[in-house]
Formats: structure tokens, C-alpha cells, sequence
């Protein structure tokens, strides 16, 4: 650890010091030179207080944020470093380099910072409740209609998803083959089932296999392999939705009750997490989580599964929504990680920017997508398929 950089004067003959200054006298005489200013020895002597700190160093993160082998901890951002207080120590020069850095007033406290919520708040509303909107109309006027809403949301989702493995990866899984499986699948789910979902999978992964031999066989194998994980993971994970509203008897209310699940757990996540989080739950991958935001996520979202169960669903049970909100909120935490992993991976922050506040169409998916099958296969044990 170089300690001219907590503030520490440089021990003489140690590495990175920079004092040209003659050394003092046996004696405590100082000759003056123009090498240097005269420096006082004794008493008299200026001295900085050298701040005590462990050995062992700050290794950081990805993000920049110091672990707690280090002694500063600075706020997890990715954005500029937080301001210092006045309890920490500044970085000084080294004794005899000219000082150059602007200098706060020490009597001048710093102004203490606010948490944000690190994105646009008012346009994140205001999305979310015109999408809600346009799903609740959808769902209830008309099935087929909110099927058509099921594939678009897909389409686009396969658009942001090939769009940034092509551009931050150079990897060409086709779109078509995709767009076109992936909307077969979704309807092929809602007619006929989780057959017709499986084959119309197959169909998909075959159709990109022999889509890509019209290219050169460079990287033929890496870019079929991430067409097929896209298949997997966009379009046939929303199959489930699609066959929880196939139900004949309470097909949208199966459908709301997994949506309300899905976003109480996300909501309830945020409000406990900006609150009360302080341990990370999985900093490597999205420093923001808190195990406390777990938790508050796992409680809403078994609280709302408890009122869904009992007034929703038909034939449900107000315990039996307990395990479904438990689930839920964690598939739906999962989810979000492994979105942020692929989203580490491509080093981007957003999969899009269709969406004012949210980022694009598969930023609000990466949550619903893995809860679609929990929620699917726990309502068909509890309830049946209807």
C-alpha cells in the first residue's frame, strides 16, 4: 500500500518517495538549499496524523466499491464517487512535491448525500401504468387479444436480446427464425397446450439451425447455441403465461394473480431494499440487492398471494397462496440476476430504450419470464390446469 496516499508522510528510503531535501544534521541542524524548503525537526516539526488502516488493502469489485478489507467504503454507484466527509483522510502529495490540489475549506462540512433511486421515477410511473393499462384491457375483453399482446412483447424482446449479442459479442443468432418460432410458440401453447409449445420449441430450434448454413460456417456453432438459449429463454418461458390463460374457467384471473405476484415482489423488494438494505445479497452481479430486499419481496409477494388465492383464483386457498407468493419472489429474484449477469457479460446497463424509466421491453421481463412456469406448475397442483 502506497502510504502517501492516505495522507502519510513517506518513510525515508521507501518506495515512491519524493523528498529531495537534504537529510537533517546528527545534531538537528538543517542547512537550507534550493533543493527544497527548510523543514523544523523536534518538537516543533509539523507531523499528519497517519490514519490506521489494515495491511491487507481495499480490493474492489466491478463496480468500484471498496470491500471490507479496506478502509474506505465508497457508495456503490456508477456514477462519480460520493463526495468525501470529514472523518476520512485526503489524499496528500508526497513532503517536497509542489501541491497543486485544490483544497476544500476544513471547516466546511460536506454536504451529505441523498439516496436516489437511480432512474427517472415519474417516467417509470408512467409507463408502468399504461402498460398495465393496455394488459388489464387486453386480458379481459378479450383472450386472443392479450395473446397478440404475449407475442409482441416477445418479438421485441428477441429483437434487444440478438441486437446486443450481435453488437457487444459479434454473435449473429437470426432474428427470423426466431421471431417467427417465437410467435408460433405462444400461440401453439395457447391452442394447444404444453405439446404444441414443446413441438413448435423443437420446430424453432431447428428452423435457426438451418437459417444460419445460409451464412459462412464461421462461429456456426456459437451463433446457433445462443439462438436456441434465445428461444429457450424469451419466447417458451412465455409460453407459460399463455397457458395459464388457455383456462376455461379463470384463465385471466390466473394470469393477473401471476402478474400482481411479479411486480408486488419487485416493489416490495425496492421499498424494503432502498430503505433498510445494507447486506448485499449478490454484489458481484447486481450490487444494488440487499438480502433485506429479498425479504421484503418474499413477504409482499406472499401477502398478495394470500388475497389472490382466496378472491382470484377459483378453488384456491389462502395458504396455498403463501407458497405461491414464496415462489414467486423468488423466481422472480433469480430472474433478475440472471438477467443482470447476461446484461455483466455484454457490459451494458440496459438491454434497450424503448421504455422511458425501465430501459427496454426484456428489462421488465427478466422477472416474469422464470415466474411464468413457477407459477403455472404450483396453480395446475393446487387448482389444476382448469
Amino acid at each position: 500500500m502506497n502510504h502517501s496516499s492516505w495522507g502519510a508522510p513517506p518513510r525515508a528510503g521507501h518506495p515512491g518517495s519524493t523528498d529531495q531535501g537534504p537529510v537533517p544534521s546528527l545534531h538537528g541542524a538543517m542547512p537550507s538549499t534550493s533543493a527544497g524548503p527548510v523543514r523544523e525537526t523536534g518538537d516543533t516539526a509539523q507531523t499528519r496524523p497517519m490514519p490506521i488502516v489494515p495491511d491487507n488493502g481495499g480490493d474492489q469489485d466491478d463496480q468500484g466499491a471498496a470491500r471490507l478489507s479496506g478502509p474506505l467504503f465508497r457508495d456503490e454507484q456508477d456514477s462519480a464517487p460520493s463526495p468525501r466527509s470529514g472523518s476520512e483522510p485526503a489524499h496528500e502529495p508526497a513532503r517536497g512535491d509542489a501541491d497543486t490540489t485544490p483544497r476544500e475549506h476544513p471547516d466546511v462540512p460536506a454536504a451529505p448525500q441523498k439516496k436516489r433511486a437511480g432512474r427517472d421515477l415519474r417516467a417509470a410511473i408512467g409507463v408502468g401504468l399504461g402498460l398495465g393499462a393496455i394488459i388489464v384491457v387486453s386480458l379481459f375483453v378479450k383472450k386472443v387479444l392479450f395473446v397478440g399482446v404475449i407475442a409482441v412483447a416477445v418479438v421485441v424482446g428477441l429483437w434487444e436480446l440478438t441486437s446486443r449479442l450481435a453488437e457487444r459479442k459479434e454473435i449473429r443468432a437470426p432474428l427470423v427464425p426466431l421471431a417467427v418460432g417465437g410467435a408460433a410458440m405462444v400461440v401453439a401453447g395457447y391452442l394447444r397446450g404444453a405439446q404444441g409449445a414443446w413441438i413448435a420449441m423443437a420446430l424453432t430450434a431447428l428452423a435457426v439451425l438451418i437459417w444460419r448454413m445460409t451464412e459462412p460456417p464461421d462461429n456456426y456453432l456459437r451463433d446457433v447455441t445462443a439462438g436456441v438459449f434465445a428461444a429457450f429463454y424469451v419466447p417458451f418461458l412465455a409460453t407459460f403465461v399463455a397457458l395459464m390463460l388457455a383456462a376455461d374457467d379463470d384463465g385471466p384471473q390466473r394470469v393477473l394473480t401471476f402478474l400482481i405476484l411479479t411486480v408486488v415482489s419487485d416493489t416490495g423488494a425496492y421499498a424494503v431494499g432502498w430503505k433498510l438494505g445494507k447486506t448485499k445479497l449478490a454484489p458481484r452481479i447486481s450490487p444494488g440487492k440487499t438480502r433485506e430486499g429479498l425479504a421484503g419481496a418474499v413477504a409482499f409477494a406472499m401477502v398478495a398471494g394470500a388475497l389472490c388465492m382466496e378472491y382470484l383464483v377459483d378453488d384456491g386457498a389462502w395458504w396455498q397462496g403463501l407458497i405461491l407468493g414464496f415462489a414467486a419472489a423468488v423466481s422472480a429474484t433469480l430472474g433478475d440476476l440472471g438477467e443482470s449477469m447476461i446484461k455483466r457479460d455484454l457490459g451494458i446497463k440496459d438491454m434497450g430504450s424503448l421504455l422511458p424509466g425501465h430501459g427496454g421491453i426484456m428489462d421488465r421481463l427478466d422477472s416474469l419470464l422464470p415466474t411464468a412456469p413457477v407459477v403455472w406448475l404450483l396453480l395446475v397442483m393446487f387448482v389444476g390446469s382448469g
